[in-house]
């Protein structure tokens, strides 16, 4: 009876974690029917040319980016608006040769009559988040745009979020969307630049057509200096101050837009610890924001919708942890399953549900490329390459997340940014590339375990199961063998 119990106990686990992902992808079924309703919402504001231009500040944070310190900063100056009206802050912070870089082109575009200065810290105190906070006190502007390091300014993005600000002094930020400066370059950064469309052309889309809770990217967009004071400043007790402030602002009754329309290009990392590195610190981070700003959210005026959209929101990261556990527990349940129910008839719908899960990602990733792209049909094909590399980064996110509950400190650790635009560029023999990571062991030891479960699955007989088996195989075994490759060519380099 005990081990029947123990059995059930492990069984409605699984069904748990099931229901769970269920849940978070009929959510996104439901952002992308929202988004198709709201796909137009974004267009400009009627609002004539203003009399007297409002002045605005560039800030640029930096941090041992040498490859790409001179190319954002150029994109900061091609910025299209009054020269005497744009203020630019390169924050660099740097410990290398970037501090040289930024030096001489502050010098040498001062020189040429732009109003551009260097803010140099030799103390790193709250890493991005303190530097903006830090500078914000010297900006000169009443608006803040704000540029990482990795991107190419569009520059039409002063212009044409202006008129947000002057038809409302309750509009506190604008976000606009990211492009791809090297989507082409590899199967990573082709995933990467699928996942990031889907981002900006379902999430933001909906989020923002439907009046919910959504954020700051961290980079491309402006602020109202006001609106930043108003809801706190920019805090560091979270790796995303980004949807931190985002968050505090809108709770603050701040209102937030997103235009669509408006591009930056940005360089996506070309190796796949950078990438791990990337994602660790959005999935950590926006556990750690859910876990400061909840009881706020649930506290606040805002609709049950809203706050239950908020949550979701906050907490999307859950899903990897929840596709590692469904990992783990296949085996255990097609074993109890054999033990309890001689049909399997549990199991198999078990693993059909998971199954089906599966294919809302490719027609999620489909509808975004459709929307974006006039190409969009050679597009599709990239999409099998973001389902890898979003399963394959399960283990790695899922450290993020238990290290957030259990309110783990860490640094802010940049994402590295090696200058690298076309296809035939090398990474290998830069500063800045990143190793062998120890997770690639329980990689590894994911890819053997699944492995054993395809082996298991066959001798019982329960065939249907092996093709997402065999899928979560692939995928933990292209991370892992890719980031073997990678910190290979690293430690010869």
């Amino acid at each position: 009876m005990f081990v029947t119990a123990l059995l059930l106990s492990l069984l409605s686990i699984y069904v748990v974690d099931i229901l769970l992902l269920f849940l978070f992808a009929m959510n996104i079924i439901y952002l992308m029917i929202l988004s198709s309703k709201h796909f137009h919402k974004s267009a400009l504001p009627d609002v004539s040319e203003p009399k007297t231009y409002p002045v605005f500040t560039v800030q640029l944070p930096l941090f041992n980016e040498q490859y790409v310190a001179e190319r954002i900063i150029k994109g900061a100056i091609d910025i299209d608006y009054p020269k005497d009206k744009l203020e630019i802050q390169v924050l660099d912070d740097s410990t290398d040769e970037t501090l040289t870089i930024s030096q001489k082109c502050v010098d040498e575009y001062r020189k040429a009559g732009y109003n551009i200065k260097l803010i140099h810290r030799t103390k790193r105190t709250g890493q991005k988040g303190g530097a903006l906070r830090e500078a914000l006190d010297k900006a000169e502007g009443d608006f803040i745009v704000i540029y990482d390091s990795d991107f190419i300014p569009a520059k039409n993005i002063v212009r044409d979020t202006l008129p947000y600000f002057l038809n409302d002094s309750k509009t506190g930020m604008v976000q606009t969307r990211w492009g791809h400066i090297n989507s082409t370059y590899s199967i990573l950064t082709r995933a990467q630049a699928v996942a990031i469309d889907t981002h900006f052309m379902v999430d933001q889309i909906a989020r923002y057509g439907e009046g919910l809770f959504f954020n700051f990217n961290g980079t491309a967009g402006v602020w109202r200096k006001e609106c930043i004071y108003d809801a706190g400043n920019w805090q560091d007790d979270t790796l995303t101050e980004d949807m931190d402030l985002s968050y505090r602002a809108k709770l603050k009754g701040w209102k937030f837009h997103y235009v669509k329309d408006i591009e930056n290009p940005a360089e996506l990392p070309v190796q796949v610890n950078a990438y791990k590195s990337q994602q660790f610190r959005w999935a950590k981070g926006s556990l750690q924001t859910a876990i400061k700003i909840s009881k706020q959210v649930l506290s606040s005026k805002a609709s049950l919708k809203q706050k239950f959209q908020a949550i979701m929101h906050m907490t999307y990261y859950s899903v990897h942890p929840l596709l590692v556990l469904n990992v783990l527990f296949i085996l255990p349940a097609l074993v109890i399953a054999r033990k309890i129910w001689e049909n399997y008839t549990f199991s198999i719908n078990a693993f059909l549900v998971t199954m089906c899960l599966m294919l809302i990602t490719p027609f999620i990733c489909a509808y975004s490329q459709i929307k974006l792209y006039p190409d969009w049909k050679r597009r599709l094909k990239w999409i099998p390459a973001l389902m890898l590399a979003g399963t394959g980064i399960a283990v790695n996110n899922s450290k993020a997340f238990f290290e957030a509950v259990i309110r783990k400190p860490s640094e802010f650790i940049r994402t590295p940014k090696l200058g690298i635009e076309k296809k035939k560029e090398k990474w290998t023999g830069k500063k800045y590339s990143m190793p062998f990571s120890l997770l690639m062991a329980i990689e590894l030891l994911l890819v053997l375990y699944l492995i054993s479960t395809i082996v298991y699955a066959v001798h019982i007989k329960i065939f249907l199961i092996i093709p997402f088996l065999a899928f979560y195989t692939v995928a933990f075994g292209y991370i892992f063998t890719l980031g073997v490759i990678q910190g290979i060519q690293s430690m010869r380099t």
